[in-house]
């Protein structure tokens, strides 16, 4: 039996009225789901392609240690693109929405950007060798 394909990321964050905007900027999309999942946790959640990408703010506060790759668990979340130059067309919208990010980075393997969400969250966007 094959391993099935991923079907959702969920993101604990700190303040959904700080990350909503900031995501929806970013994917240039609204939620599909945004409600309360029980008393003690809110969710809003994105559709891309097949995969859903969910925000989740807890009643109990978050930590105030910042995200780090270096603990166990998330290093980060990549979204994959066609092209390098649907990779350049994202450095360029990156930059239009005030995103700090690191550059393209070229590898035998492909080409990637990384940033940070508000939370410090790494995320990255990859393109396959061309």
């Amino acid at each position: 039996m094959p391993f099935p394909s991923l079907h959702h990321v969920a993101f604990t964050v700190r303040d959904l009225s700080v990350s909503v905007p900031w995501y929806e900027a970013l994917f240039d999309a609204d939620p599909v789901i945004d409600e309360d999942t029980d008393p003690a946790m809110h969710h809003t959640v994105y559709a891309l392609g097949g995969t859903l990408i969910g925000l989740h703010q807890h009643e109990k506060p978050a930590s105030a240690e910042p995200f780090s790759e270096f603990n166990v668990g998330l290093d980060h979340v990549s979204f994959g693109c066609a092209s390098r130059a649907d990779l350049e067309g994202w450095e360029r919208k990156l930059d239009e929405l005030g995103v700090d990010h690191g550059g393209i980075k070229d590898a035998a393997y492909g080409s990637g950007i990384s940033f940070r969400d508000p939370d410090g969250i790494t995320l990255e966007l990859f393109a396959p060798p061309s």
